[in-house]
C-alpha cells in the first residue's frame, strides 16, 4: 500500500490504471483516506493543544474534522463520478473513482504538519494543490477521457461541492438557536 501511495504521489499514470482495474484494492484505497484523515486529525489536535486550547475541545474538533474528511471524500468521489459520467461522457463506475481518488488523496498527508509555525500551513497548501493535480490524473484515468475533461470535471464538481456546503452551512446557521 505504501508503495502505491508513493507512486500515486508521483502521479504515476500506470498506478492509477492498475488501481482503477482492480476492485480488490477498494478497501486499501479507503484505508489510505482513513489514515490521512487520522493524521490530519492528529496534526489538528496537536496545533490546538500548542495553542493552549482545552484538551476536550482539541479532541472533539480533531475527531469531528477527521470524520468530516471521510464524509467529504465520499461526497467528492460521488460528485466526480456523476459530473464525469453525465456531463463529460466518462466511462467508469463509482468504485473505480473511489479507488483512484483514494490514492490521489495521498499528498494530503502533509496536513499532519500544519501546526508547525511558518512552514506548516505552506506544506498543507502544497499538499492540497499536489492532491488536486493527482485528483485530476486519477479522474482522467478512471473516466477514460482527456485531461481537459478531467479538469472540467474537477471545476464543475468543486463548484457543486462548495455550493452544497454553503447551503448546508446556511441551513445550519438558520436553524441554530441564538
Amino acid at each position: 500500500m505504501v508503495t502505491r501511495m508513493i507512486r500515486a504521489a508521483r502521479l504515476d499514470v500506470n498506478l492509477y490504471e492498475e488501481v482503477e482495474a482492480n476492485p480488490s484494492l477498494t478497501r486499501q484505497a479507503i484505508t489510505v483516506v482513513v489514515i490521512i484523515a487520522l493524521l490530519n486529525a492528529i496534526g489538528n489536535m496537536v496545533g490546538m493543544l500548542l495553542d493552549a486550547r482545552p484538551v476536550g475541545t482539541a479532541v472533539y474538533v480533531a475527531l469531528s474534522n477527521g470524520l468530516w474528511s471521510l464524509v467529504a471524500f465520499f461526497i467528492w468521489a460521488w460528485l466526480t463520478y456523476f459530473v464525469g459520467t453525465r456531463f463529460f461522457d466518462g466511462t467508469a463506475d463509482y468504485g473505480e473513482l473511489v479507488r483512484t481518488l483514494g490514492y490521489a488523496y495521498t499528498p494530503n498527508i502533509l496536513a499532519v504538519v500544519r501546526f508547525i509555525p511558518c512552514i506548516g500551513n505552506l506544506l498543507w497548501v502544497i499538499g492540497a494543490l499536489w492532491s488536486l493535480v493527482a485528483t485530476t490524473v486519477a479522474i482522467r484515468q478512471a473516466l477514460d477521457f482527456t485531461t481537459v475533461k478531467a479538469i472540467l470535471t474537477v471545476i464543475v464538481g468543486f463548484i457543486v461541492y462548495v455550493v452544497g456546503l454553503a447551503a448546508i452551512a446556511y441551513i445550519y446557521v438558520s436553524v441554530s438557536p441564538s
